[in-house]
């Protein structure tokens, strides 16, 4: 239990946002797993579901009023093996090319502002269109694949001739899979699962144009980026600053000696907590692979601590 403790620590360190978009997902199916059983066993499967229901997106306005924070956990939140499977294994194989070309932030920025994208429309969808209106009172969207999709369209509009080897088909443009993926979606936009796949569009559009005002210069995982930067500000301890004062002393003979050391200077020296800080600033801006192997191995050892 340690080490898979120790590894999911050296996870959020290292800064790798991929990493911890799917150990957060994959930790919160494994609680709601664990609590859904405990629940049942005990008879209380209705307050199971009412918990469940407080961390998915209503489409009813009324209940969304008093669950706003639902716009954001919906998109951590799963329930079924195969719901959170295939989710993290597209968004580890395509978020990798997000991270390799545009780094960690974007890759953030594709995956919240997808998920909250899929999540608006979904909502639009429900409370305008007619075909919807007998379902709004009880219906709930959860998963990640609004943010998911917005990665893969991402990625296909940054480089839509990158070739993917695709299991039993073969090399395929990343273009194709990613108009593949939204026709698919608008086709089964009135089946079953109709929420989720209109949430898919939204996260489409959302990866789209992120990327295509990426490419105008408009970075919009800036202010996500800051937003969380000071979220976890909040968390960090404050070092205190101590100034002291040493009176000179007079000399009354003599030529005035000055000192080679200087121990004003010391007090601005980098402590180890700022070295560790600007290593992580450079992982997120660049990536892991950009650091030397001097700060891999402070990193590595800061982990220990």
């Amino acid at each position: 239990m340690n080490s898979i403790l120790e590894d999911f620590k050296l996870a959020f360190r290292t800064g790798n946002v991929l990493n911890q978009i799917i150990i957060i997902n994959v930790v919160i199916f494994a609680i709601f797993g664990v609590l859904g059983v405990l629940f049942t066993l005990g008879g209380e499967r209705a307050l199971f579901l009412a918990i469940s229901n407080y961390l998915s997106l209503p489409s009813a306005l009324d209940q969304l009023i008093i669950q706003p924070w639902s716009l954001i956990t919906y998109f951590f939140f799963h329930q079924g093996f195969f719901h959170i499977l295939w989710n993290m294994l597209f968004m580890f194989w395509f978020g990798r090319i997000i991270s390799e070309y545009l780094g960690q932030n974007k890759l953030m920025a594709l995956y919240v502002w997808g998920g909250i994208g899929g999540g608006l429309l979904y909502l639009l969808a429900y409370n305008l269109l007619p075909y919807f209106e007998g379902a709004v009172a009880n219906s709930y969207l959860l998963g990640a694949s609004g943010g998911v999709v917005a990665i893969v369209v991402g990625a296909a509009t940054f480089q839509p001739n990158y070739v993917v080897p695709l299991f039993l088909i073969g090399p395929v443009k990343l273009k194709y899979i990613a108009a593949f993926t939204v026709l698919l979606s608008f086709i089964q936009s009135t089946g079953n699962n109709a929420g989720g796949e209109i949430a898919h569009l939204g996260g489409a559009v959302v990866g789209y144009i992120l990327i295509k005002q990426l490419q105008k210069g408009n970075d919009w995982s800036v202010p996500l980026a800051k937003s969380i930067l000071w979220i976890k500000s909040l968390f960090k301890p404050q070092p205190t600053i101590k100034v002291s004062y040493k009176k000179k002393q007079k000399t009354t003979a003599g030529p005035t000696r000055t000192s080679s050391k200087s121990s004003s200077r010391s007090s601005f020296d980098k402590t180890p907590q700022d070295e560790i800080d600007r290593i992580l600033d450079k992982i997120s801006e660049k990536g892991y692979d950009a650091l030397s192997k001097e700060e891999k191995q402070k990193l590595f050892n800061a982990s220990k601590d």
